[in-house]
């Protein structure tokens, strides 16, 4: 298991879930190309790992799952190395997005800019009740540059995303769940047992199953792939599996399912 200098990475060996906990504190754990890297980093060796079969995505302390971005370093692009950046944050997060292992970001505190980013790429979401959420970019003269135009409209439809990206307003846990931003909202002291319990939950089905309904959900929203198709083609490869003859024979023996992922 590869070291990283600006996250913790810790697999539970008995439920198979995974834990990548941002971990810059005195930055309020905001996003530079260096964590960045070693997020890109963290999901390709999860995807890689066998005994990995969920994520749980979340920052250090109690103030901030990822305040932003970090400044100083933004400070220094130009167009050149601006675009760059893009395409690095965009795909690390989409490594994220299109991970056939379920991912939940377990949102602690503020979830701002690079922040928001990070959790909408996640598959399922989860606030404390202090979370906030926003995609202040304009105050900076930026747009969000790592999928934000594209996932929150996706998520809360264009009008209010529109409103969120011009006027830069954060929004709390409770309008973010009103908004679909967010599923569920939990005491802050619950928030990492939720997560684990939800995860859990959708670790006891098929894995081959959870991650084609990933994929399929993701081609909704993909212009060169035909959404319909990828969920028959995927029907049809579950339909060839062990998981689907033992999913069946378990229902119709009137017992629990014990899925391989085969």
């Amino acid at each position: 298991m590869a070291l990283f200098e600006n996250l913790l990475y810790t697999v539970d060996a008995a439920s198979g879930i995974l834990t990548i906990m941002l971990n810059r504190p005195a930055k309020l754990n905001a996003l530079n190309a260096a964590t960045i890297e070693d997020i890109r980093q963290a999901m390709q060796e999860a995807l890689d790992d066998a005994d990995v079969r969920g994520i749980i995505l979340t920052g250090s302390g109690d103030k901030a799952f990822v305040a932003g971005a970090d400044i100083a370093e933004l400070a220094g692009l130009n167009e050149i190395t601006g675009r760059r950046a893009a395409e690095l944050g965009q795909e690390a997060f989409c490594l994220i997005e299109e991970s056939s292992k379920p991912v939940i970001a377990a949102v602690n505190g503020f979830a701002l800019g690079g922040g928001c980013e990070l959790a909408m790429a996640c598959h399922l979401r989860v606030a404390a009740e202090n979370a906030r959420f926003g995609q202040p970019e304009v105050n900076l003269g930026l747009i969000p540059g790592y999928g934000g135009t594209q996932r929150l409209t996706q998520l809360i439809g264009k009008g209010k995303a529109l409103e969120l990206m011009l006027t830069g307003d954060q929004i709390k846990a409770d309008e973010a769940l009103r908004l679909g931003l967010v599923n569920h909202v939990v005491p802050a002291a619950e928030l990492l047992p939720f997560c684990q319990q939800l995860l859990g939950r959708i670790l006891t089905k098929a894995p081959l199953a959870v991650g084609l309904v990933i994929d399929c959900v993701n081609a909704a929203f993909d212009q060169e792939r035909h959404g319909y198709q990828t969920e028959a083609n995927a029907f049809s490869r579950c339909c060839g599996s062990e998981d689907f003859r033992e999913g069946t024979r378990a229902f119709l023996e009137k017992r629990a399912a014990t899925f391989t992922g085969k």
